[in-house]
């Protein structure tokens, strides 16, 4: 079950930081999932463990990590907004 909970972490995570940002993750539910993961490893290594842990998740530092993961990938693939 913690599986399931940290995927539905991961997806919100990687949703919110696109909203955020106002660019799309491609591959819709899947890269929000990947994002929020990937973000979490990033922002949880550059900023440390503190806030709210959910799913395994430490979010602020997690959601600062997927807004950042998102950036860069738009600034890679060149994908504008929308």
């Amino acid at each position: 079950m913690s599986f399931i909970w940290s995927l539905i972490v991961g997806g919100i995570l990687g949703a919110v930081a696109g909203m955020i940002v106002g660019r799309d993750v491609p591959f819709g539910i899947v890269g929000n999932i990947i994002a929020g993961f990937i973000g979490s490893w990033l922002g949880t290594s550059l900023l440390g463990q503190w806030g709210l842990n959910i799913g395994g998740f430490y979010i602020f530092p997690a959601l600062i990590g997927a807004i950042v993961l998102i950036l860069i990938f738009s600034f890679i693939t060149g994908r504008r907004k929308g």
